[in-house]
């Protein structure tokens, strides 16, 4: 079956963007942490799988590889929800390939929204994981430019406060850390853009660098990986929304609250409400999360 409906450059649901191939060695685990700062002791040493083990969001922008996906428009263009299904464990020293096709185009308010799925294979075939990144483009009678698409009053309004952590349960949470210019080019470099360059932000209409909505994603995933260890590698799961900006130099963090806990076979199942925010208390990212507890 080929692609003959459709026009070389249109995107549209089921369009697969090929993949790549990535190996897991040390030069991967310590560009990881540089930049996020998740400098977990079982990315370099023993782990209790033996050897030590990647992160679980260690290819977190494969999705990214390419934009040959994105919508014309990309100014004022925003990661807007992230959805993350982990299945195993990957060692360092593994190779894994990668497959990304669009999965989803849907409008909501001023903005278009295209999912890309992208599933992650290891050397024997096996799905270690499958990712789902929602990222949201204005149409283009919306694009003023001279004017931001974004900037950071919009974070204190009324329609950007979320109330979580008001349903009680067992709290889980690890240190704030500030997003140096460093670390978002350590995390979206080397290559310049709005989210480790501030006048590249601004030519996107940002006021300021942008932090990579996938680095926020990885603290939550550091999170539930501190608290719930295999259980999260094998069978983890989020589901966020990106809902305010982190801007370059910004102090944030993730944190969790275990609602609940339910019979998943032999184990139980903890359900997790989890979110980032920054010091003044804004929260940037909202949402849900489970993990097995081995």
């Amino acid at each position: 079956m080929d692609d003959k409906p459709f026009e070389r450059s249109e995107i549209y649901v089921g369009r697969d963007y090929g993949g790549a191939s990535y190996d897991i060695d040390a030069d991967t685990i310590a560009k990881f942490i540089a930049g996020t700062g998740d400098d977990n002791p079982w990315y370099r040493d023993r782990s209790p799988l033996g050897g030590p083990v990647a992160p679980a969001l260690i290819l977190h922008s494969a999705v990214y590889r390419t934009l040959e996906w994105y919508l014309p428009n990309i100014y004022g263009n925003l990661h807007a929800r992230q959805e993350w299904d982990l299945f195993a464990p990957v060692m360092v020293g593994e190779r894994l390939a990668t497959r990304s096709v669009i999965v989803d185009r849907y409008t909501k308010r001023d903005r278009e929204y295209l999912v890309n799925e992208v599933v992650v294979t290891n050397a024997a075939g096996r799905v270690v994981s499958r990712s789902r990144t929602h990222q949201s483009f204005l149409f283009p009678e919306q694009t003023r430019k001279g004017s931001f698409a974004v900037d950071k009053s919009r974070e204190k309004s009324a329609a950007r406060t979320f109330n979580v952590g008001e349903r009680g349960g067992e709290a889980i949470e690890i240190p704030m850390r500030q997003i140096t210019e460093e670390q978002c080019m350590a995390f979206s470099g080397p290559v310049r853009n709005y989210h480790n360059d501030k006048q590249k932000a601004i030519e996107l209409g940002f006021p300021e660098i942008v932090v990579q909505g996938m680095l926020s994603v990885c603290l939550v995933a550091e999170l539930l990986t501190r608290r719930f260890g295999l259980g999260f590698l094998y069978g983890g799961r989020m589901d966020l929304r990106l809902v305010n900006v982190v801007w370059g130099n910004d102090v944030t963090g993730p944190r969790g609250c275990i609602l609940s806990r339910r019979e998943e076979g032999r184990r139980s199942r903890a359900e997790v409400e989890v979110w980032c925010e920054k010091a003044d208390g804004t929260k940037t990212i909202v949402g849900s999360a489970s993990a097995l507890e081995l």
